[in-house]
């Protein structure tokens, strides 16, 4: 998640997932896609559709070959996925010193610890120990087991500000973008949960009208 340019951040930021989202646009994804989410969806992260278009459009797509067989790009649309910024494996691998920066779209369900794990690993970087000699690339972790990581220190107080006023600190920006992949890996638990309330509410009201009906069959036989 190295540092992209900076651009004015949206004025819609207010929840942790918001500006986590503004964490992953303006600094993970210059390493990292998210190949199973869409443009389009973070409208359920607040979003508009202007806001969304407009990012989606600044994205290049591949659109197959032009008649000399070179590939064409077409800017994406809100129904497009967000793409890994390599073209392919082979460039990931080569600009990240052998290593594939992973997709970031369900990173919160696969990773053991889930949010709270990625914030942990975020927070966690120090300077590697007298002794300990590290590969190239790799940067010393205390959150893993192994005590190293490929990914260089992502977060710095103040890199970014937040239109809300919330203080830019590396803590807060890591609790952002933790909350931003957790509520994008589980894409749909916003509308079950309220889908959820709707499906209780009626049954409450079943319960109640049969209740009532019950009472009024039976007083009618007494």
């Amino acid at each position: 998640m190295l540092a992209a340019s900076l651009t004015t951040l949206p004025a819609c930021a207010s929840t942790p997932a918001q500006r986590g989202r503004m964490v992953f646009q303006q600094v993970c994804s210059a390493c990292h896609g998210m190949e199973h989410v869409t443009y389009g969806d973070m409208g359920s992260l607040g979003l508009s559709p202007d806001e969304i278009r407009k990012w989606a459009a600044d994205q290049q797509m591949p659109n197959g070959t032009d008649d000399n067989g070179d590939p064409k790009t077409r800017p994406a649309t809100a129904t497009d996925p967000i793409l890994s910024p390599y073209p392919n494996e082979a460039m990931g691998r080569l600009a990240n010193h052998g290593l594939l920066p992973p997709d970031l779209s369900r990173l919160a369900l696969t990773l053991p610890g889930g949010a709270e794990e990625i914030r942990q690993i975020l927070l966690s970087y120090a300077p590697t120990p007298a002794g300990v000699t590290l590969d190239e690339g790799r940067y010393y972790n205390t959150a893993l087991k192994w005590k190293h990581i490929g990914m260089p220190p992502p977060l710095q107080d103040g890199m970014l500000t937040y239109p809300d006023g919330t203080p830019a600190t590396s803590a807060q920006m890591a609790g952002d973008v933790s909350a931003f992949l957790d509520g994008i890996a589980h894409p749909h638990q916003a509308e079950r949960r309220r889908i959820g309330v709707y499906v209780l509410a009626y049954l409450a009201l079943m319960a109640l009208l049969t209740f009532l009906l019950q009472r009024r069959i039976w007083k009618g036989h007494r």
